[in-house]
């Protein structure tokens, strides 16, 4: 019996090793990768200094009846954007030949001439003409008027162009000229709104390696009821080559002489360094200065 106790026990021993089922080993953790981030979105980056732009749009509406509602809506989106604007109505008073001369031509360097006697740094040219169809639609008095916007946007210094777009719609109406100034109307907002962000994606002042011009400043000095004074204020002005470039006459009516320029220096010092050192044979006295503009007065020595 004592016997077979002892040949039992390792029997039961190892059923009671097999019964116990031993631990599982700790299975590797999977580190799972961080959630892949999405890219971030392209910064629109702003240049450091917009351009002075000037509007030459022939509009045709019927196919002949001269129109200016482009141009209207061009400065009114270049406003939005912060972009300075030469001054239309001062355009179409000075330029009413050259214009219908210079867009019948196509020329660039036309362009880039008379944006320069503006001080504007881009021109925005192009032409918009709306026509009706032949046929009426249906049975009805709709008709569909068809136009077509053609912009380009042409550096002044280089006559070099940046941007171009050219769009085309079509618009029911029921009147000619409604219609007709409807289709001109999306027509040109088309192609203001394609050529806008490019022209001022591509634009880059003339020395884009670090601006040392970026202050763009609109002087006015009234006074100036004689010739030599307007000759010594604007000798000064153009002899400032450290502080000023790009130094352009736009205007003279009256004893006022209308000034624009690309200073290294901010409005308010630049106001200071003038009353300092004046043109020769005045002195110049400083009404207002706010907003990039200097309001001064040339009063004779």
């Amino acid at each position: 019996m004592k016997t077979r106790s002892v040949l039992l026990l390792p029997l039961l021993l190892a059923l009671a090793g097999c019964a116990t089922s031993p631990e599982p080993a700790p299975s590797a953790v999977r580190m799972r990768p961080p959630p892949a981030q999405a890219p971030a979105a392209a910064k629109t980056v702003a240049p450091t200094f917009l351009p002075r732009v000037m509007v030459i749009v022939d509009e045709k509406s019927l196919g002949t009846v001269a129109t200016a509602d482009g141009e209207a809506m061009a400065a009114k989106k270049l406003i939005a954007m912060d972009v300075p604007v030469v001054d239309q109505d001062m355009v179409r008073a000075n330029i009413a030949r050259s214009k219908q001369m210079l867009v019948a031509a196509g020329d660039n360097r036309g362009a880039a001439a008379l944006g320069t006697q503006f001080g504007a740094d881009v021109v925005l040219i192009g032409e918009a003409v709306a026509k009706p169809s032949a046929r009426r639609i249906g049975d009805t008095n709709l008709r569909s008027y068809q136009a077509v916007a053609t912009l380009r946007a042409v550096r002044t210094d280089n006559s070099a162009t940046i941007a171009a777009a050219s769009e085309d719609v079509t618009q029911v109406g029921l009147e000619d000229v409604s219609g007709s100034a409807k289709a001109l109307r999306a027509a040109g907002e088309k192609a203001l709104d394609a050529i806008l962000p490019e022209m001022l994606a591509k634009w880059t002042p003339g020395n884009a390696a670090g601006n040392a011009f970026p202050h763009r400043i609109e002087m006015s000095v009234g006074g100036v009821d004689q010739m030599w004074k307007l000759k010594a204020v604007r000798d000064s002005l153009r002899g400032r080559t450290e502080d000023l470039r790009n130094v352009a006459q736009r205007s003279y009516t009256a004893g006022v002489a209308e000034f624009s320029m690309e200073s290294s220096l901010p409005p308010e010092e630049l106001a200071e360094a003038l009353v300092l050192a004046p043109p020769e044979g005045l002195k110049l006295q400083m009404l207002d200065i706010a907003g990039g503009r200097i309001q001064a007065r040339a009063v004779a020595q």
